[in-house]
């Protein structure tokens, strides 16, 4: 079943309105937290964030019912669809949505966003036959497939596609029951070197990368890009499974080794396939697929590790690791560093460069009726009650329309010169 949607945003505020209606008349919780999740306009998020503080009254059952997440619509249309996304500077982002035939509301399905090569093309032309269909083989009844589109003036690794594909997968969240711990990011070719860039600069919204006959030192070369400096710290809290080709006339498997060396010294977690005699294809994918499937389902994202770390050379984006968030750098341009560790309600914080930082806080991770102690390079910084606050915990669930990665409460922190480097 192939399915245009020519306005996404106009189907959403449809149903929205007739939500809102609903909610006035019954209050119930689900349909307030649908209004919410469904909101397209600032106005409607405002109205809807309004109405749930009313009806909530404190952060503990706004948070329930936040966690339980809204009405999924079952009768949500199937099969393939073709949709774009208008950009605030009025760029369009086509991309193409395989959902099941069989996709059932009531239970969660894992993403799989599929980054293609070749992205140095013209920009795709709205209605035309962008990238190269061939939809059929990525169809799958237990996951909904998303292949976005790239073109010479918003590669992957773009800021542009930064912004983009997160806003994709929140779209989608806002119609479809969506496994927020399983969203994967596939990508082959100059696809594979997105997913690295994913997994290097942002990667808070994904589970797993997989880079298929990529290149990470792609990322670095000015001529294809703003020429990033990489931080394998990054890496750390993500798997990823690399495959590439011994003789790829593009990036054999020897151009690669010293990447995969640094991963094994550092100890991340990856598994690389080199394959014996392979080129610059996907030939191996069918015997391979089996080991890529279990790879994801060993591998769920989990949002409140208890160890976390971030390195960050600018403090505009590109600046945040699930609850840990880097505000202010010793210097813009130079890389700074977080790493925290919780215990209970302590959190023991490490920086280097860092002058401010957040701390996002989960009320199934700390307890709120004790105090939160912050240890920062040895010496104490903050140690008192924390207020949890729907505002907050509103605030973030709009930003990241992730029902498993929710905050009640939010420490800005700034550090001062009692607080040494390390």
């Amino acid at each position: 079943m192939k399915i245009n949607w020519k306005t996404t945003s106009a189907f959403i505020t449809i149903a929205f309105t007739q939500i809102t209606a609903f909610a006035a008349e019954g209050g119930s919780e689900k349909l307030l937290v649908s209004e919410f999740w469904m909101a397209s306009t600032e106005e409607e998020s405002n109205s809807s964030q309004a109405n749930l503080i009313a009806a909530a009254k404190n952060a503990e059952t706004l948070y329930q019912w936040l966690k339980a997440g809204p009405n999924f619509q079952e009768n949500a249309s199937v099969g393939e669809q073709e949709s774009a996304r208008i950009a605030a500077d009025g760029t369009r982002f086509p991309y193409v949505v395989l959902i099941p035939e069989s996709y059932d509301a009531s239970r969660s399905y894992p993403v799989e966003f599929m980054l293609h090569g070749g992205v140095s093309r013209p920009e795709w032309e709205a209605g035309g036959g962008w990238w190269r269909r061939g939809y059929d083989s990525l169809k799958q009844e237990d996951r909904i497939t998303v292949v976005p589109a790239a073109w010479n003036e918003a590669f992957w690794w773009f800021d542009n596609q930064a912004e983009n594909l997160p806003a994709i997968l929140k779209t989608l969240k806002q119609t479809y029951n969506i496994d927020d711990n399983r969203a994967s990011l596939t990508g082959i070719s100059d696809g594979g070197t997105g997913a690295y860039f994913f997994a290097f600069k942002q990667s808070t919204h994904w589970a797993t990368f997989l880079p298929y006959i990529g290149h990470p030192g792609v990322l670095r070369n000015t001529q294809s890009g703003p020429g990033y400096k990489l931080y394998f710290e990054n890496l750390m809290s993500r798997p990823l499974y690399i495959v590439n080709g011994e003789n790829d006339p593009l990036y054999p498997v020897s151009s690669v080794m010293p990447f995969i060396d640094i991963l094994r010294q550092a100890e991340i977690n990856h598994i690389f396939r080199a394959i014996d005699g392979g080129g610059h294809n996907t030939n191996w994918l069918p015997d391979e697929q089996p080991m890529i499937e279990q790879f994801k389902l060993d591998n769920p994202r989990n949002p409140f590790p208890e160890e976390l770390r971030w390195v960050a050379d600018r403090s505009d984006r590109y600046n945040r690791n699930l609850w840990i968030r880097i505000d202010k750098l010793a210097r813009e341009g130079q890389p700074g560093i977080l790493e925290v560790s919780k215990t209970a309600n302590n959190f023991t914080v490490s920086i280097e460069s860092v002058e401010a930082f957040t701390l996002l806080l989960n009320p199934e991770q700390v307890d709120f009726s004790q105090e939160v102690r912050i240890t920062v390079n040895g010496t104490v910084l903050y140690q008192q009650h924390v207020t949890q606050d729907m505002e907050t915990l509103l605030e973030w669930a709009r930003k990241d329309l992730d029902r498993s990665m929710l905050y009640t409460a939010e420490l800005n922190l700034i550090t001062d010169q009692s607080v040494p480097s390390i």
